[in-house]
Parts: structure tokens; sequence; C-alpha cells
């Protein structure tokens, strides 16, 4: 597979200090904040055009590979004969190794931030079958170890983190104004890197939707954890794929939705 180089740098990633007015204590105060960087990035596949996905301009590259993996479109390197990214003209122009590709005419509008779209296509997800256990004030220390590497959303506070683990320490990070981009931008660097995603941990700070939920089956993650709540259907979900889904996990404490003897809790 060839590829353009793209120079993975936060400041891409921000757009120039915003001046405002900040209230405290009775008072206010002029200051400057960084805000993220809000793109409409449109990925063309032999010359179609797939889909446009509202994001941020950070590691983009790997945006596009996770989502044409997610999405069914590519399995492995040799699918992708050459691949541009030109932030410029906020496109990605790939080429498949393939001239019977044919757009798929069912598209899903998402939940996510950042408008998402799925293809409407069969993700591939499956069950999935692991003995990994992860003790608690692991998984804590591992979502505190997340925040710490968030420098987009410690510079911005407008992004969503999500972040793939093992028992001990954060593998690849994602960052992104759409949930399921952060998830995205993971499965595409794991995909250049050669991560396996299996048997691994996810952590996100945003909702788990159902979407999310296909994703991390289709990764083969046994373990996911969110700052915030899941949905019903993703807690329906978690629990068909046999996935331990964890909620409100900050400070000192989780909630378990599905599956916590993973996590030391007994069966449940």
């Amino acid at each position: 597979m060839k590829q353009d180089a793209e120079t993975i740098s936060l400041p891409q990633a921000l757009a120039p200090d915003i001046p405002c007015r900040k209230y405290i204590d009775g008072k206010w105060e002029q200051i400057s904040l960084s805000v993220p960087k809000e793109m409409a990035f449109t990925i063309y596949i032999n010359n179609q055009e797939l889909v446009t996905i509202l994001c941020t301009p950070f590691k983009l590259n790997c945006l596009v590979l996770g989502y044409l993996l997610a999405e069914g479109i590519i399995t492995e390197p040799k699918d992708v004969a050459s691949m541009r990214v030109c932030e410029e003209d906020n496109l990605a122009d790939v080429k498949l190794n393939r001239s019977d590709f044919v757009l798929p005419l069912k598209r899903i509008l998402t939940s996510g931030c950042g408008g998402g779209t799925s293809l409407g296509v069969d993700m591939g997800a499956a069950n999935i079958k692991t003995d990994i256990r992860v003790a608690p004030k692991q998984l804590l220390h591992l979502m505190r170890h997340m925040l710490e590497r968030a420098k987009l959303y410690s510079l911005t506070g407008g992004v969503h983190t999500s972040a793939l683990c093992d028992n001990k320490e954060v593998i690849v990070l994602g960052e992104d104004i759409g949930r399921h981009n952060t998830l995205d931008k993971i499965v595409g660097e794991c995909f250049l890197r050669k991560i396996p995603t299996m048997n691994k941990i996810l952590l996100t700070s945003g909702r788990i939707s159902s979407e999310m939920a296909l994703k991390v089956a289709k990764m083969q993650v046994p373990v996911v954890a969110s700052l915030t709540s899941p949905t019903e259907k993703a807690v329906t979900l978690a629990h068909d794929f046999d996935i331990t889904l964890a909620g409100y996990t900050r400070g000192t404490h989780f909630t378990v939705y599905t599956r916590p003897d993973r996590l030391g809790a007994g069966p449940g």
C-alpha cells in the first residue's frame, strides 16, 4: 500500500486561540482559549465519492483506514493500492486493488457527535471468547492514564478521547470531535502499525451507543469502559457479543452492566 506521508502533530488539530471573557468569583477576566478545528472531510474510493465525515484534522490517514475497515470495504493492507490524504482540499483519495467496487446504497446517520455515518454493511462482528481479567484498580488506573495522555482534550476540552490498552498501559490513542471517529482512528493506526486489537481493553470518554458497541465487537475487544453511560441497545449488544461493559469509570468507582466477572465482581 503506497501512501502519502502525514505529519501527525497536535497544532494541525487546533484553531487559532480565540479571545473570550471568563467569569469567576464575581469578576471578569480577558483570556484566550484553544478550540479544536472541525472539518468536513470527504473520502473518495476509485474516484467515487463515498462519504463526508465531520472530524478533527488529526491522524486523518488513520481515520480513513479505520473507517474503511469498520465498514468492511477493506480487510487487509493489500486491498489498498494507494491513499492520498489532502487536508488543504479536505479529502482522501483511495485507490483499491479492485475495479468492481460499487458504492453502498444504504447509509445510516449515527448518533455520534461529528455527524457519524454508517454505510449499513455487514461489519463482521462476532462473539468474543477470551480469558482476560482486569483488576478494578487497574481499569481505573488506565482511565487516568488515558486522560493524562489526551493532549488535545487537555488543551480544548472540546473533543472525545478513546484508548486501546493492554493490562499495563495505553497502546494507541484517538482524539476527535466525533466519538465514532476516535475508534476508527485507533483501528486505522493499529492497521498501519500491525497492532492486533483482539483481547485488549478499550476506554472512551464518550457515551457507548449501539454503533460504538458494534465497532468494539468487530475489534474483538472484550472489555470496554466509558467515563459516561451506555445506551440500552449498547448494553444488549454487549451482552449478545459477550463484552464486559462498564460506565461512569472515574475516580475510584465504575458501574458494570455486563460480564462483571472479568473485573472480579463474580457472575451476573
